[in-house]
Formats: structure tokens, sequence, C-alpha cells
């Protein structure tokens, strides 16, 4: 059986707070585990949506709140934005490699949640 790279890898003790926070991992789960963003990957994982009908799709977000959401997203190379040159401009948000490639992990951890609360 084969050990997970999580607990392979010998951590200092007691962890140093700057290395903690420097810590890719650390970065990935501050980047999805905020209230939005994994939902926003998700249904970018299935097509490029548009800003206002990306905001339809999400049951209480705020547009401030998604707008802060794809702008984090984009800055960290996980979505791209498209303008429209239309009257009133068009944004369309999509994945990009990067953003995709990140769809596996999200799956397996979402399986495991939903084979855990099944008990």
């Amino acid at each position: 059986m084969s050990v997970p790279s999580v607990v392979s890898h010998r951590l200092p003790s007691p962890v140093p707070l700057a290395e903690f926070d420097t810590c890719p991992v650390s970065d990935v789960f501050r980047r999805v585990g905020d209230r939005w963003s994994m939902l926003v990957v998700i249904l970018l994982g299935t097509r490029p949506y548009r800003y206002n009908e990306l905001h339809r799709s999400i049951e209480g977000v705020s547009q401030r709140m998604l707008t802060r959401t794809l702008r984090t997203l984009e800055a960290d190379g996980l979505i791209t934005r498209t303008v429209f040159a239309t009257v009133p401009p068009g944004v369309e948000y999509a994945l990009t490699p990067r953003g995709r490639s990140l769809l596996v992990p999200l799956s397996a951890l979402a399986d495991w949640a939903v084979a855990d609360a099944a008990g």
C-alpha cells in the first residue's frame, strides 16, 4: 500500500508559520476553500459562462462577491476573462488549462466527501 504524499513528507516540529504560509498546498486550500471559488470552477468545468448567466446559476452570491471571486481566480491563472465588443460589452469566463487540471483533484475530494457522508 502506498503512503499518501501528504504524510510521506516529514514536517518540522513545530511547523514554522512562515513555511506553512508559503506552502503551495496551503495556498491551494486557501484558493479553493472559500465559499464560492470551488463552485465557480466546477460550473466553468462544464462550459464557458457569461457573467450574468454565472450569477444566475449560483443562488446567494452577490455581484460583488462573484466579481471578487472571478478576479481572484483569474489572477491565479485558473480562469480567463474574454470581453466581447458588443453594446453593452459581453464578458465570458472559461477555465484555463491550469484550471481544468484542478478538476481532477476536486473530483477526487468531492467523491471522498460524498462517500464519507453516505457512511
